[in-house]
Formats: C-alpha cells, structure tokens, sequence
C-alpha cells in the first residue's frame, strides 16, 4: 500500500462509511457505557501489546465484545485501538482500512450471534446450544474479514480477481475459531455473578499462547536466514549457477505435492532442494566455472559435495532428513551414483525427489558447459532414465505436476527454464504456477 491507486482508496473510503452506518444506532441501543468504554479501552491495550512484540491482530476481546453487545456497539469496540495501533506507511489510511474493517466484521457476528439467541445463551450459560450461535457468529466474521481482504488484495496490490480471495477463509477460519472460543468463555464469566474481573483472567492463557507462537515464529525466521546466508554464499561462488538453488527447491515440492506428501515433509523436502549444492562451498571455483569437460581427477574433485555439504549441514537439527537428501541427490537407482553407490530403495526418499528436481532445473537451464534443452525434450529424458538413474515414481509425479501447470513450447536460453524466484530462500507461495516448468537429467551436471 506504499502508492496506493486511487480504486483501492475509494474501496477503503467506501468501507469506512459502511462501518459508520453499522453504528449509527448506537444511541438507540441502551447498551451499558461502561461495559463497551471497557471493552474498547481493553481491546486497545491488547492491540498495542500484540503488534508491537508479535503482530498480528487480538481476536478474543472483539469475539467477547459481539456476544456480549448489541451490534452497532460491538461495531465501536475495535475503532479506537486500531486507529492508534502502529502501522506501516500509509499509515492513516491502514489505520483506517484496519478500524473499518474490524469494525464491520464485528458488527456482523454480533447480528449473526442476536439472530440465533445467543446473547440468551450466554446469560444463562445454555450449553452446549450456546456454541451454536458462538459459530456462526465466528463463520460471519471470518467470511466478512475474507471478503474485505478480497477486495483490498485486488484493488491495492493488483492481485488478479480470481486469485485474490483464493484460501482466504480457510486459513483464517481455525486461528479464529480458537480466538471465538476465548471471547465466549470471557462472555460467559462476564455474565456469571463474579462479573468483567473473572473474564479478564481468560486472557492469560491467551496471552501466553501468543508468546509460544511468536517464539515459533522468531526461530522459524532464524531458519530462513540461515537457508538464506548458506544458498547466497553457494551463488556467490557460482554464478553460473544462480537461482539453481531456489528453482530446484520449487520442483522438489512440485514433486512433494504430487506424491501427497504432508505438509511438514513438503516443506523440509523445499528446504533440501534450496540446499543440496551447499557443499560446493568446498569445491574449488575454477572447477565450478570451468569450459568444457571435466577430467576423471577434477570430477572426483566435484563429486565429493554432497559430503561436503552433509558435513555443513550436520549440526543443523530442523533440516531432518533434508540432510540425507543433500547427502545422497547424486545416488542413482542402478547404483552406479555417488558418493555410496547406494541402489534402489536404499537411497531415502528425499534425495530421489530431489535428484528429479536437480537434473529437471540442469537441463533446461544454460550453463558454462552446455545450452538449455526445451522442457518437453527434458522431461521425455527423465522418463526414458526412469528405473535406472531416477526413481519413476519421482518423474511420473513431476510430469504430472508440469501438465497441471501447462508445458510451453521452449525455453529461453538462459532462462533457467523460466523460474523466477523472488527472493533468495524466502517462503513461496503454494500452489504458484511457474511461468515455464522445468525438467529432467544431465550426465555431466556439476
């Protein structure tokens, strides 16, 4: 939202008044002063606290504030803590975008939360039924939150329209529903005989769950930066190779994806594709830069970085079995590989997915010794090694992962078969349609 376009400041002009109108009865609504000063002032403190040390926003007060409210009150409780929670630049009009945005979205789950009698249930502590309107009042708030992020995705940042409300919902609804749980106990213990003093102990648990996440995350950026330091060293040596590194860890998880492989594994196959060539920090330069051919002594010379690369990566604990993978990338299912020889179903599992992706991202990319094939020449030489150099398993689940995002007709030499990451290590996006796919083996791959 740096330069924000003229569109996306109307949208947010628009949804602001939106926001306004869903108060305007506030004067009609007899609702207790004291409780939404409270509630407001709370919600405040605990905005502050939470984008200040972790980021992100604090659902649980705003949830309490819709069960407990009539809606053009629940409506007001975020507006003062998100006008003065810090901001990036612009920063009057996230502020505003932030106010107005919560603002509606409460509004809406406390109408959801009224309709279906809840307030009812949560005076008398009707359970289980009181859940009932907790979760649609939770789902109201999700899909309103959804549908805003939608539109401020695609007017202000340009995403296109059927990609900017794609998994939108999903991935908030659970963090959410977690926060719609906390909001209805401090709702229900506000209610009960020992009152407001009872409802803020909700918050503790709560708050000790957001440290534990913003540790998670602190050590998960520590992983990044050092994925990040070891595959820019790895570039800076070998420029020939530059962008290898992050292409390879892309096809890895094409290939993951395919196969079915959960999450975790996914994501520690990305980081074992990133890092496989780690070890040519050990090889000579001249013999990674090398014209032409190698000798039999200078591919002895290469063929020892994968231990190299083991070696550095050893001490590494969050790698897992991404290490094995960068130990054994250059195995070969006849046994004819190296550095072990190993055959078959001796090789793990991660190092034949990632001799797939490093042999795919080899041959169609240019290098020192030899010009980019086209991606359907490559991939017809992945299947025709298939069974003996490379598990077929592996090239059945990247072609297939190719056609999903269609094949183009060639590439363009020193393209490196048309992947552009954007940042070196960084998280991608998945699923993300590369713009060229990539492909299959190399005999002299260094």
């Amino acid at each position: 939202m740096d330069a924000v376009p003229a569109r996306a400041r109307v949208y947010v002009a628009s949804v602001a008044a939106l926001a306004l109108l869903g108060m305007l009865p506030l004067p009609r609504t007899h609702a207790p002063w004291w409780a939404i000063a409270l509630l407001t002032a709370l919600y405040a403190a605990c905005e502050q606290i939470v984008r200040r040390r972790f980021g992100g926003t604090f659902h649980p007060v705003l949830l309490a504030g819709a069960f407990l409210l009539p809606a053009p009150a629940a409506a007001l409780v975020p507006v003062p803590g998100a006008l003065l929670s810090p901001a990036e630049r612009p920063r009057a009009l996230r502020r505003i975008w932030r106010a107005a945005q919560s603002s509606l979205a409460v509004c809406a789950a406390a109408s959801v939360h009224q309709a279906l009698g809840g307030r009812g249930a949560v005076v008398n502590s009707d359970f289980p039924y009181a859940l009932v309107p907790a979760a649609a009042a939770v789902l109201a708030f999700c899909l309103v939150l959804a549908a805003l992020d939608g539109g401020i995705l695609a007017l202000a940042e340009q995403v296109p329209a059927r990609r900017a409300w794609r998994g939108l919902l999903p991935r908030s609804l659970a963090p959410i529903a977690v926060h719609g749980l906390a909001g209805l106990m401090m709702a229900v213990l506000w209610r009960s005989p020992h009152g407001p003093v009872a409802a803020l102990l909700v918050l503790l648990p709560m708050g000790v769950s957001w440290w534990v996440f913003a540790q998670y995350h602190r050590e998960r950026a520590a992983h990044q930066a050092t994925i990040r330091a070891l595959v820019q060293a790895v570039d800076i040596k070998d420029g020939y190779t530059r962008g290898h590194s992050e292409r390879v860890g892309q096809a890895s998880v094409m290939i993951a994806r395919e196969l079915g492989l959960d999450d975790d594994r996914v994501e520690v196959l990305r980081f074992a594709g990133i890092l496989h060539d780690v070890g040519k920090l050990g090889v000579p330069t001249r013999l990674l830069r090398k014209d032409g051919p190698l000798t039999p002594e200078e591919r002895r010379v290469i063929e020892l970085h994968p231990e190299y690369g083991h070696e550095m990566v050893r001490g590494i604990s969050f790698l897992g079995e991404a290490r094995a993978a960068i130990l054994h990338h250059h195995e070969r299912l006849d046994g004819s590989g190296y550095p072990y020889g190993l055959a078959g179903a001796q090789i793990p599992e991660c190092a034949r997915v990632v001799a797939v992706a490093d042999a795919f991202d080899a041959m169609t990319s240019t290098r020192s010794y030899s010009r980019a094939r086209p991606v359907p020449t490559a991939l017809r030489e992945l299947e025709r090694c298939a069974g003996t150099q490379f598990d077929p398993r592996m090239v059945a689940a990247l072609v297939r992962a190719v056609g999903r995002w269609g094949c183009p007709r060639s590439n363009e030499a020193g393209s490196g078969g048309g992947w552009h990451p954007a940042v070196t290590a960084d998280e991608p996006q998945y699923p993300v349609p590369p713009p060229e796919p990539v492909a299959g083996p190399r005999e002299a791959h260094r």
